[in-house]
């Protein structure tokens, strides 16, 4: 009998067909629905494929209608702001296979948000369509300074004047050590001179010599640091045409032969926020400076310029403003104009310099300077996706 059981036990053949029927029923249980849900997958894919290029093409009329509100196209320029009873409509052809119709409307204020223009763009293919409607908000990128060029010096912070330095202003005109309205930032000058409607020259090289000549150049962006000097006799003149924008440490005239720099109603702003013992903006004592115009820097600006600041040559005022460092004037002449930042007013030896303010202000002198100008930046303030049943 013990033989037996054993025998029965040691013989296991038809185990394997036992397990791969199991395998086959539950093969059969699943292998039709799944089945199925690929083939759903296989037909509803292409419509969500076909959807998803409509959502995109439409958000690409939407991107395009931003970039030419930035752009202030003349289209564009020709809406009614605020009126709401004007639209500019254009089509889009081959996005993403779709065609794409657009158009902007200027608008003023919605749900009590104030906004600029609203956005239609459609998506279609000739049947389904996709359309999303946007508000884009116009937002003030920086203020209206046009309050630190009032006083001869102006400071949130410290005033420091050697006493052989002459002030020579009006009555009412006093400098004002503790300035309490609004003050630039640099996030705000940048943006201020970095408006799309100035078309820089991209310049590379980090110096600009002069080489006895009379140049005329601007507006002009330089990335890095930029050296502006004349190499040789005789005195050489750099007469602004426009602004000139340069975001690392620049120094005018501190080697080399004489130069007269003539602002022309420009500004030269250095975006470099450098101080210590390093400065932002350096004129050095082989530069005069020409008025109207201004110098403008984020950083420390230190000035040791030869003869006067503003009027030479019958020039105009110039207004001076390190925006988060020290103003620091060597002068060995007049400085006819306004000066603006933590100021320090040295002496050279043997001189006894006036900064004068100018009878009147600054007037309606053209000086690239945010006075009361300010422009929009365009965002996306909502966005809305709308199918049709």
């Amino acid at each position: 009998m013990k033989i037996a059981v054993k025998r029965l036990i040691r013989d296991e053949k038809g185990q394997a067909m036992v397990m791969a029927l199991v395998l086959l029923v539950i093969g059969g249980l699943i292998i039709a629905p799944l089945l199925d849900y690929i083939n759903t997958g296989l037909l509803v894919g292409p419509v969500y494929e076909k959807e998803m290029a409509e959502l995109y093409a439409a958000d690409a009329g939407v991107e395009d209608a931003v970039w030419k509100i930035q752009q202030r196209v003349s289209e564009v320029m020709q809406l009614s702001c605020g009126s709401g009873n004007q639209t500019w409509s254009y089509n889009m052809t081959d996005v993403n296979g779709k065609s794409v119709g657009v158009s902007i409307s200027s608008v003023d204020v919605v749900n009590n948000i104030t906004f600029s223009y609203h956005i239609e763009s459609i998506a279609s293919d000739g049947g389904s369509e996709t359309q999303i409607d946007a508000y884009i908000a116009g937002i003030n990128k920086y203020g209206d300074f046009s309050g630190l060029l009032d006083q001869i010096l102006t400071s949130q912070g410290e005033i420091d004047v050697a006493e052989k330095v002459i002030l020579d202003y009006p009555e009412g005109a006093e400098p004002l050590p503790n300035y309490d309205d609004d003050w630039p930032t640099a996030e705000e000058l940048i943006e201020f001179y970095s408006e799309w409607d100035i078309e820089y020259e991209e310049y590379y090289s980090d110096t600009l010599d002069l080489n006895g000549s009379n140049m005329t150049k601007g507006p002009l962006y330089r990335d890095g640091e930029l050296y502006i000097q004349n190499g040789i006799n005789p005195p050489a003149t750099l007469k602004l045409t426009g602004t000139f924008h340069i975001t690392g440490q620049t120094e005018i005239g501190t080697t080399g032969q004489d130069i007269l720099l003539n602002l022309n109603g420009q500004t030269i702003f250095v975006s470099d926020n450098t101080t210590g013992n390093q400065k932002a903006l350096i004129v050095g004592g082989k530069c005069t400076v020409k008025g109207p115009g201004c110098l403008v820097a984020v950083g420390d600006i230190e000035f040791k310029p030869d003869s006067q600041i503003g009027e030479a040559e019958g020039g105009g005022p110039v207004f001076i403003l390190s925006a988060a460092g020290t103003t620091t004037l060597r002068p060995s002449g007049t400085v006819y104009g306004a000066i603006a930042g933590s100021v320090e007013v040295q002496v050279q030896q043997g001189e006894e310099p006036t900064i004068t303010y100018p009878e009147g202000g600054f007037g309606d002198s053209d000086l690239g300077f945010p006075t009361g100008i300010r422009y929009l930046a365009y965002s996306i303030a909502s966005w809305e996706v709308n199918r049709p049943e």
